[in-house]
């Protein structure tokens, strides 16, 4: 089986092949950087998702793949909050789709306030904590729980929700 990851980023290559090496041991991974078609940050649950999609479906073009995963984080607006999110998308050459979420967490309003204006979360992030790159390594959930998650651990989560559709014993999923 040849898995294609939607990405090039670590944290999500590293999502992927640990819960798929649970799955499909045998599994051979290609990774490749595709556009999510919906900007650097996606700031609604629908764009986040879409991203995802976009993502896999490229990469599973791209590749020709048995399967393609697709990862994309975003923000949603909740009760005039702002809350990072992630939606995980896998579809395989049969285009049978499904799709994991969820990874809710409050931003803080400093954070915020710089995203509403155009900002994304990964850079933002590093300018106010004078870290690099931190999106490809644990993320801003190993920042605000110190250190309890990591962004793969949170990505892995999704990737599961996501697969169920292909791991579920063929009788109870009715695709």
């Amino acid at each position: 089986m040849i898995v294609a990851i939607a990405s090039t980023n670590p944290v999500k290559v590293n999502a992927v092949k640990k819960v798929f090496q649970r799955v499909y041991p045998k599994a051979k991974y290609l990774s490749f950087k595709v556009d999510s078609r919906v900007g650097k940050q996606p700031v609604t649950d629908r764009q986040t998702r879409l991203g995802a999609v976009n993502r896999a479906r490229a990469a599973l073009k791209q590749a020709q793949a048995d399967i393609a995963v697709g990862i994309e984080g975003g923000v949603t607006t909740i009760d005039g909050k702002m809350y990072c999110t992630a939606w995980c998308a896998i579809i395989d050459s049969k285009r049978v789709l499904s799709l994991g979420g969820g990874m809710h967490f409050l931003i803080p309003k400093k954070l915020a306030v710089k995203i509403k204006a155009g900002g994304e979360v990964g850079p933002e992030m590093d300018k106010i904590l004078g870290t690099k790159n931190i999106k490809r390594k644990g993320g801003i959930i190993d920042f605000l729980t110190g250190g309890l998650t990591s962004r793969t651990l949170s990505y892995q989560k999704l990737v599961e929700y996501a697969l169920s559709s292909f791991a579920a014993p063929n009788s109870i999923v009715d695709s």
